[in-house]
């Protein structure tokens, strides 16, 4: 196509200019663009390992918070378990002055009976007292309050409490000779000092 005059020519160069710059504007990306600051592969194996240790310690911090869940309802087991047992100790040790002064009831009325009686009441008393007495211990036993019988056993400061020293006539020195007040245990648990007497060298 010819120009009819220069001016023209100078139009028709500038719009095919206009329009290759316009197609270049809006033609394809260029396949070959990248990121300018790519992740090396250290950078990578960096963060990883960063990863990985949280990872760890995460899980280092949750089990130690089930133990310690798992410490926490062992002990509260324990003390609900502890509660229902000696629940009744206070109670136990009230009860064991009753069965201290029935007891001591029981041996005098025995003393005082007389098998010649012609009218045996004070012993049946005595045989009566001797039955409940027997049912009181009967009771505590099945409630796991038990009676001491520490005589010719050793000495244990945790069960005993030392009231007079006797003689070691037979005995080890060391060991309970004799008993002033009996001693309870409340399902293992001392709930009463046994009063007792310990054989000790006799000193000529």
């Amino acid at each position: 196509m010819k120009c009819k005059t220069q001016r023209d020519c100078l139009c028709v160069f500038s719009t095919a200019a206009q329009q290759r710059s316009t197609g270049d504007e809006c033609g394809p990306e260029d396949p070959h663009d990248e990121p300018r600051h790519p992740l090396s592969e250290r950078t990578l194996e960096l963060k990883a390992s960063k990863l990985e240790e949280q990872v760890h310690d995460l899980t280092e911090q949750y089990r130690k918070a089930l133990a310690d869940s798992e410490n926490v309802r062992r002990r509260t087991q324990k003390f609900v378990e502890d509660a229902k047992l000696f629940g009744i100790q206070s109670f136990c040790k009230d009860l064991v002055e009753v069965a201290d002064i029935l007891e001591k009831t029981t041996e005098s009325a025995a003393r005082e009976a007389e098998p010649s009686d012609p009218k045996p009441t004070l012993k049946k008393i005595c045989e009566g007292l001797s039955l409940i007495e027997a049912k009181l211990q009967s009771v505590f036993a099945k409630h796991g309050l038990q009676k001491m019988n520490p005589v010719g056993g050793k000495y244990d400061p945790y069960d005993h409490e030392i009231v007079c020293h006797v003689p070691a006539e037979g005995m080890q020195p060391g060991t309970v000779a004799l008993v002033t007040q009996d001693g309870y245990k409340l399902h293992g648990r001392t709930i009463r000092h046994a009063h007792v007497g310990v054989a000790v060298e006799s000193q000529e």
